[in-house]
Parts: C-alpha cells; sequence; structure tokens
C-alpha cells in the first residue's frame, strides 16, 4: 500500500466540524484524554483506549473490524497513511506554482476516468484538470471543511451520488464525474462557469447572474482549471486545444 506522507499543521479542535462529516456516514467518537478519532462504525463499536495525544498529524487505517478510522496518533500494528489537511492547490492565493508549465499527470486511474467521461459525456482532460486543481492527484486528500478524495467531494455530495467511500478513487471519480456532467448541463457547456460553481457552489454562480463570482479564490481557481484543462488537451490531442480555450475568470465568453 502506497504511503502518502503529506503533513498536516491544522490543529485537531479546528479540523472536523461536525456539519462537515453530517450524512457521510462517520462518527466522531472520544478516546483517552479526550483525543477524537473519526470512524465510519458507531462509537460503542470502537476501541479507544489506547489512543492518546493530542498530535497536529492525522492517520489514515482500517481497524480490523473493517472501520475507516481517522486518528491523532499512529495506529500500533496496522498499516496507516497520514492524510494531508489542506486539499485544492489550486484554491490557494498564494500559490508559486506555475500552472502553465507544472508537471501533468496523464497516467493514474486512467480506465476509470475514461469510462466515467464517455458514460457521462464530460470532456477528460477536465476531468483531470479537477483533479489535479483538486487534490494533485492524491487519493488521501482533505480539505478543512470536510471534502475528500481526488475529486474532493464534499459529504453531501458523495451521498447524493451513492458514495459509500469518498477515499475509494473508482467512487470518487465516478460521482466527481456524474457532478460535472450535471453542472455542464446546467451551464450549457460552460465550463468557467463549471468550475467556479465547483469551487464556489451553484447558489454563488446564481447570486451574480450566472457568471463567475467575484471571490479572490474562486477567480483564480477557474483560471487555474482552465489552463490545466487546455494543457490536458493538448497532451491527448493537439488539435483538441482548440476546442478548450482557456477563459480568465470573470472575461466576457
Amino acid at each position: 500500500m502506497r504511503f502518502c506522507l503529506f503533513l498536516s499543521l491544522l490543529l485537531l479542535s479546528g479540523l472536523f466540524a461536525p456539519s462537515a462529516w453530517a450524512g457521510s456516514g462517520y462518527h466522531t467518537c472520544t478516546g483517552k484524554n479526550g483525543v477524537k478519532i473519526f470512524t465510519n462504525l458507531p462509537c460503542n463499536r470502537q476501541n479507544t483506549s489506547g489512543i492518546s495525544g493530542p498530535r497536529d498529524v492525522f492517520y489514515k487505517s482500517k481497524t480490523p473490524a473493517g472501520a475507516i478510522e481517522f486518528s491523532s496518533k499512529p495506529p500500533v500494528g496496522r498499516t496507516y497513511v497520514a492524510v494531508e489537511v489542506g486539499g485544492c492547490p489550486a484554491c490557494r492565493l498564494d500559490s508559486t506554482i506555475n500552472w502553465t508549465a507544472t508537471r501533468l499527470n496523464l497516467t493514474d486511474y486512467a480506465a476509470t476516468i475514461a469510462a466515467a467521461a464517455i458514460e457521462h459525456g464530460v470532456d477528460q482532460a477536465l476531468v483531470r484538470a479537477i483533479i489535479h486543481a483538486e487534490s494533485a492527484f492524491n487519493p488521501d486528500a482533505l480539505s478543512r471543511k470536510g471534502a475528500q478524495g481526488l475529486m474532493q467531494l464534499m459529504p453531501g455530495t458523495a451521498g447524493q451520488y451513492g458514495v459509500t467511500d469518498a477515499f475509494d478513487p473508482d467512487q470518487n471519480i465516478k460521482a466527481g464525474v456524474q457532478h460535472l456532467a450535471a453542472l455542464l448541463k446546467r451551464y450549457g457547456g460552460d465550463t468557467s462557469l463549471v468550475a467556479a460553481a465547483y469551487n464556489a457552489g451553484e447558489g454563488a454562480v446564481a447570486k451574480y447572474n450566472n457568471t463567475v463570482p467575484p471571490y479572490a479564490e474562486t477567480k483564480v481557481y477557474v483560471e487555474r482549471v482552465g489552463i490545466l484543462q487546455k494543457r490536458y488537451a493538448e497532451a491527448a490531442d493537439p488539435a483538441a486545444a482548440v476546442a478548450t480555450p482557456v477563459v480568465a475568470a470573470g472575461a466576457p465568453g
């Protein structure tokens, strides 16, 4: 099993707000010394007595009973990954990444992306651009708001598409592509609005009369997704770039 070596500097007390996990199938349980764990089995089926801490790093593992568990201390006797908390590299205003030159990922999850994109009529370049922007292809990515996995699905969105484990790449991609297909239909294929809604929510796009909301994060996100989509399209088929022009956030269509 691959190990993610990303560490979080986010404090335990501010990480998982109950609202972020509502409807996700996870439970917040309290172990020794008040340390919290986040798991998909009810608290009365957990053995939390051995957990002590707290720490600023969060570890994802699977218990012998099959529960997915997040804890503030590395679990003893089982494989775990250190989860990066933060997510969405393309959302960061202080990003130093050169989005016109950063390395593309053309191979990971190719079969799942292709199958889901073809089934739902979504450009594979857009799917890869969103994954790159949201998680940099890290299936264990977790945001401060509770968005999960490759396409950073919020628990409500994951539940809408029948996801039982948002950290499972296949489930995450299939649901994320379905969501993109719904957004493309809603916005008549306008990928700038699709990206804006993916970042800020459909309500924010509606609030500004179906334009890209004037939020700094959303504007840079839309621009970066556009750059990535164009580059992924060019990498797959140079002629396809003609059909995926980069539109700066707020620019006229």
